[in-house]
This record gives structure tokens, sequence and C-alpha cells, in this order.
């Protein structure tokens, strides 16, 4: 069955999908910097399952609705899409499973509305409950302590890449000038086979003077990611710049406040987490990990690939998708 691509209404305007197949639905929500194209393995895998795959563009990317206000893309908006494609698709309640930022926003779908998500997968990127000191501050303490702990403050001038794109235009006057050899790099730069090797200097972090890419490697793309699919990643890129997916990271204290009431709260839905054991969204947070037993007590079954990086849907699409099923077939009937 070819896929089948249309615009749905939600709340942020028009939110672009991808579907193929019949059966449960099972929306997939992409990270930064991609789109629904991420997901292009796993859709025709599990429509062959029996299952409804969907794959959206979220607000900001791709051929999805782009507001114009900075805070237009805080968590609690993008939830409120990916509920608006469940209800025009008269499919809940559905399992939800997102990447990179997409997990973010998929677990906290599954927090803030049990009733539409009745399962929750997350990929690269552990369930951290919102607690703690304000965002902001935590990555500035980041940047302050820069890698192997060489700071502002002894000369390092190392800032982490999240304080990096909270300036508006900052990050876009780096990357849209090239976004073609831009991704390419930071594609590189986060997949297990072409990733700066131990003591390179981290491209987590830029150098004062310097930009995120200049600690990306140069002259060759990852194997997942072909001369084609850096063609749809750049060209999306290209048409609609980068202001939309960057205003995520722009979100996150308005988040930390947004969610106040969810301190600490598990998600006690059916779960699944895999991860990539070189990508630093794994190794940062394994103390997350650690935590699921409460954190998700409905965790059926966690997963750390060898030798993968951060795209882990795209660098072991079949790990991934062997994965995806049986967790799915192991779930409660609906």
């Amino acid at each position: 069955m070819a896929a089948r691509h249309r615009l749905v209404s939600a709340a942020g305007g028009r939110i672009h999908l991808v579907e193929e197949g019949v059966g449960p639905l099972v929306l997939l929500v992409h990270g930064f910097p991609e789109c629904w194209y991420s997901w292009r393995h796993q859709l025709p895998a599990l429509a062959a399952a029996g299952y409804r795959a969907v794959a959206v563009d979220m607000r900001g990317y791709g051929r999805s609705s782009k507001p114009a206000a900075t805070d237009a893309y805080r968590m609690t908006e993008l939830v409120a899409d990916n509920v608006a494609v469940v209800r025009a698709l008269g499919d809940e309640p559905a399992v939800v499973v997102g990447h990179d930022w997409g997990a973010a926003v998929a677990a906290n779908s599954a927090l803030l509305r049990p009733d539409v998500f009745r399962a929750v997968g997350l990929l690269s990127v552990p369930y951290t409950p919102r607690g703690g000191p304000r965002p902001s501050d935590v990555f500035a303490q980041m940047s302050q302590t820069g890698q192997e702990g060489r700071g502002e403050a002894d000369g390092g001038g190392e800032e982490f890449y999240v304080s990096y794109f909270q300036e508006p235009g900052r990050a876009e006057a780096e990357i849209e000038p090239d976004v073609r050899g831009w991704l390419a790099g930071f594609y590189g730069a986060l997949s297990g086979d072409t990733m700066p090797g131990p003591g390179a200097p981290d491209p987590h972090f830029v150098g004062s003077g310097e930009t995120l890419r200049d600690r990306f490697p140069v002259g060759r793309l990852p194997g997942w990611l072909g001369e084609r699919d850096l063609d749809v990643y750049a060209s999306e890129f290209e048409r609609t710049g980068l202001t939309g997916a960057l205003n995520r990271y722009r979100n996150m204290d308005r988040d930390w406040t947004d969610l106040a009431a969810y301190d600490g709260a598990p998600i006690t839905q059916p779960s699944l987490f895999v991860g990539g054991t070189l990508d630093a969204s794994t190794t940062w947070l394994a103390d997350a990990i650690e935590a699921y037993p409460v954190t998700l007590p409905g965790l059926v079954s966690c997963h750390l690939l060898d030798g993968c990086g951060h795209w882990i849907q795209q660098e072991r699409a079949e790990d991934v998708n062997r994965l995806l099923v049986d967790w799915l077939a192991a779930l409660p009937a609906t």
C-alpha cells in the first residue's frame, strides 16, 4: 500500500502527516533537525505488521504550519497537536512513539493525555520527569563546566549547544547560509560510525569565537544517510528555514512553568525505550534510565543498541522495527 500524504487541522494550524497501513494507530513523532522522513523505514514495517502508521511533520517543520510566535512551540501546544491528529484520524486511544525531541513530546502526550494515548515508545532520549532547577540554569552551568571541565571561568570558553540555540537568529545565521552542509555535519557528529573519537572536541559544545559546525566531521556521510536522503532533509529546511525547529529549544523554561503540576510524575501506560550506547542522550541521562522502575512503572522493554549513535531508527532500522513490532504485539488489546 502506498503512503498517503495529507493535512489535518490542529491547534497550531495544519499538520502534515504521512500514513501507511490499516489497523490500530501508531503515531510517530520526529526530532531535531528532521521531519516525517526520519520514519521512512518504520512506516512500511509497521503497516506490514498490521498497524496504521502515521508520521507527522511537527509544527514548524516540513509541510506543517509555522506559527510566528516563539511561545507557540511550547510543549503543551505540541501535545495538543498530537491529540488533534489522533482525533482527526478517528482512532483513539493511540500509541505514540517519538525520537529525540519527539520522544519528549510523546512522553508528555502520554503524561498529559492518558485518555488519548494508551502506550508510549521513546527512542534515544529517556523520560525525565519535570523537576529540579529551571532548564536555562542547568544549561548555563553545563556551559560553564564545558568539555572536561574547561569552562568560561578558566578559559575554556565552551557553550552548551542548547544555550547556543536560545537567542533568536543566532543559530539560524550559522545554519541557513549552507543548510545542506550543516545538516550533513550535524548528522555525522551524532552518528555511531562518523562521530568524533575520544579526546576530540565535543560537538555538543561551541568553543569561544567558534560556531557549532566547527566541530562537525567533514568529508563522509554516515552509513545510514545517502545523498538522496540528505537532499530530502536539506530541501525541507532550505524552504522553511530553521526558526520553527529551533523554537522548540526556546520554550524549555516555559515548559518547566507550564508543567509544574506534573513535577516528578510517572508515566504509567505501557512503555518502551530504545537507545544507542554511543549516544550522548543515553550516556548523559543514564540515571534517568536507572530510574525507570519509578518514572516508567509500565515499562515493557528497554534496549541499548551497541555501537549506535543518536539517529537510532535510521542507523539501526531493522533492529528498531523488530523491537517496535514485538512491543506493539505485546500491548493489551484496545
